[in-house]
């Protein structure tokens, strides 16, 4: 049996691409539908930010990660992050009670409470990307709510799919830069 700190190293050298790539694509659709009409993004943002796990299962298969793999060798990590995902999902609880009293405040608790799965996983693979998505999105979000009450459904998702950008690129490189 290999002890934790073997099993985080192992953990730690996977791409980790599927679930930011799935953010990316569910944040972006949001953005878009939100030049349209807020109550459709309402919808678009319930259902994509609520797929992301999905997605990133089937994402999961091209990126080398394949997350279903029946021969995937057992990582307590691999139990810890989908426990991450599991408490993003949980923030719907307070999300949607301020939703149902100011809907305009979808982006901002969803857009926080999801992100906040970034600190323990920053903790689990010893990298400084996740602390540093978590707290960019968060300030981002903070600002462009008030900022741009009027685009909130915009410039909120913007903000989110840049940040995942960013953080995709530091994912995909940081063992080269080691």
């Amino acid at each position: 049996m290999k002890t934790l700190e073997q099993q985080r190293q192992e953990f730690s050298k996977g791409p980790f691409l599927a679930t930011p790539i799935s953010g990316l694509i569910a944040w972006l659709l949001v953005a878009l539908s939100g030049i349209f009409s807020d109550w459709v993004t309402v919808w678009v943002l319930f259902i994509g930010t609520g797929s992301i796990v999905y997605l990133a299962l089937f994402i999961s298969k091209f990126t080398g990660e394949n997350y279903l793999a029946k021969n995937k060798t057992k990582n307590v990590f691999d139990g810890l992050f989908f426990f991450t995902v599991a408490q993003a999902v949980l923030a719907y609880a307070i999300a949607i009670p301020f939703f149902l009293i100011d809907y305009t405040s979808l982006p901002l608790s969803i857009g926080i409470l999801t992100g906040t799965m970034w600190l323990p996983f920053s903790w689990i693979i010893q990298h400084w990307i996740g602390i540093v998505h978590a707290i960019v999105r968060t300030v981002s979000i903070v600002l462009l709510w008030y900022v741009f009450p009027d685009l909130r459904f915009v410039a909120i998702p913007l903000a989110i799919v840049a940040i995942y950008v960013v953080t995709l690129v530091i994912l995909n490189n940081r063992k080269k830069m080691v």
